[in-house]
């Protein structure tokens, strides 16, 4: 185990240490920035479905999936499962006049899940919750002469949590994930006019945190033979944020950029200092079918009040907002996950796509994404770890309305590391 441990640990390390910014779409510049994905990667190339749960991988959307975790495969003597992830997201930004490409590798996910016997399970980790990194330029023509804004944005919110789950009796599980958010928002606006010798900036930084919580409850009984019906019904209530906010205004000079005057903006007379970002409650129904270990086939339907949100503070006069949802489908099939002649039987080969209302009008447009993912869960040796590769393509947003159509290929690799916990050792 100590083995397995080590490998993991170079592995996040040496890609964490050429991680960059989480993201570089325009997006991030409205709501707390672009809103990453919480769940592992086998997860993730299944449309993002969490309704599936199984006993060698932690399931980081459902924490009922927690109850199961161990059962079958190791007895009553326990399991720990290790589980990271990274991705490398290819973005091509494009506008009725201009192209461009980038991309960011990240961390996405670090976590621990643990079986302590009779149905019961937890886990803990951390993980990227939201990403702000964008880099663009608004011309206007007015009285004065030609205008340039450029609008730079940089920052993001963490997620630690800690989950348990529990199986009542046979096929019925429930849980809990306490999530602590946490991190900084950073946004800063250059103007200036032309022929004008001097430009004025104004800079805000938000440090945010708070808690929400995510319930599920579970239910997959056997219905023929060995096929199983898999139900899940989950609420991540309402994150109730504080932000500690600051401002700086000021001029600087347009030929060498160096700053000439900076002032501190009082914000407690506009009760500015301190205010609250409210993301609302999210309610995620699943359904599935299929045959524990061989073949799943399932679908999720989520949604948020997103019009209630609400950032007084880093809100953008261009966004409105109105209620969000979600719709994904996801499947997998392994072959033979017992067959001792052909490794590739023993691979688990996933699919699925994912259609999301985000809730945000941009000019009065709905900003909508679209996602198809496919991947491998490829065995390590004769033991329940795995190394699983994933891929998706997608389509953020439109060019109509002055916005911009965001394009992406993601890469994700992921580990998932199953062993004993306190096993005696015995000696001859």
């Amino acid at each position: 185990m100590i083995r397995k441990i080590v490998i993991a640990i170079v592995y996040i390390t040496t890609v964490g240490m050429y991680a960059q910014d989480g993201t570089v779409s325009p997006y991030s510049f409205f709501g707390i920035g672009d809103i990453k994905s919480t769940s592992t990667v086998e997860n993730q190339m299944m449309g993002g479905i969490g309704v599936y749960a199984d006993s060698i991988h932690i399931n980081l959307k459902n924490p009922a999936a927690y109850g199961k975790l161990g059962l079958e495969v190791m007895d009553k003597e326990g399991l720990v499962t290790y589980t990271a992830g990274v991705s490398n997201k290819q973005f091509t930004l494009k506008s009725f006049t201009e192209e461009q490409q980038s991309s960011v590798t990240t961390l996405d996910y670090l976590a621990l899940g643990f079986s302590v016997g009779n149905g019961l399970g937890m886990g803990f980790g951390i993980m990227p919750y939201s990403s702000v990194g964008y880099n663009f330029v608004e011309e206007r023509t007015n009285t004065s002469g030609s205008l340039t804004n450029v609008y730079n944005g940089t920052g993001g919110l963490n997620r630690a949590f800690y989950s348990i789950g529990y199986e009542i009796i046979q096929d019925l599980s429930i849980g809990v994930t306490v999530n602590f958010n946490f991190g900084t928002l950073e946004s800063e606006r250059l103007q200036q006019v032309e022929d004008i010798q001097f430009g004025t900036f104004d800079r805000r930084s938000s440090r945010v945190n708070g808690f929400d919580f995510n319930y599920a409850l579970n239910y997959s009984p056997l219905i023929k033979g060995k096929q199983r019906l898999h139900s899940s019904i989950r609420v991540n209530t309402q994150g109730n944020l504080v932000s500690e906010n600051d401002r700086q205004i000021g001029s600087f000079s347009v030929a060498n950029g160096v700053t000439i005057e900076e002032v501190e903006v009082n914000l407690a007379a506009q009760n500015l200092s301190n205010t609250e970002l409210k993301i609302p409650t999210t309610t995620t129904l699943g359904l599935g079918y299929g045959e524990d270990y061989k073949w799943f086939v399932g679908a999720e339907y989520s949604f948020q009040q997103m019009s209630s949100f609400e950032n007084s503070f880093l809100g953008a006069e261009s966004v409105t907002y109105e209620d969000a949802s979600s719709i994904a489908f996801g499947a997998f099939i392994t072959p033979d996950y017992d067959s001792f002649s052909s490794y590739l039987k023993r691979v688990t080969y996933r699919a699925g796509l994912r259609l999301d209302k985000t809730g945000m009008l941009v000019n009065d447009v709905d900003i909508n994404n679209f996602g198809i993912t496919f991947g491998l869960g490829l065995p390590l040796g004769r033991s329940f770890s795995n190394l699983n590769l994933g891929f998706e393509f997608g389509k953020k947003g439109t060019t109509r309305a002055n916005l911009i159509e965001e394009s992406y290929f993601k890469l994700n690799v992921g580990l998932s590391l199953n062993d004993r916990w306190f096993q005696k050792r015995k000696i001859n």
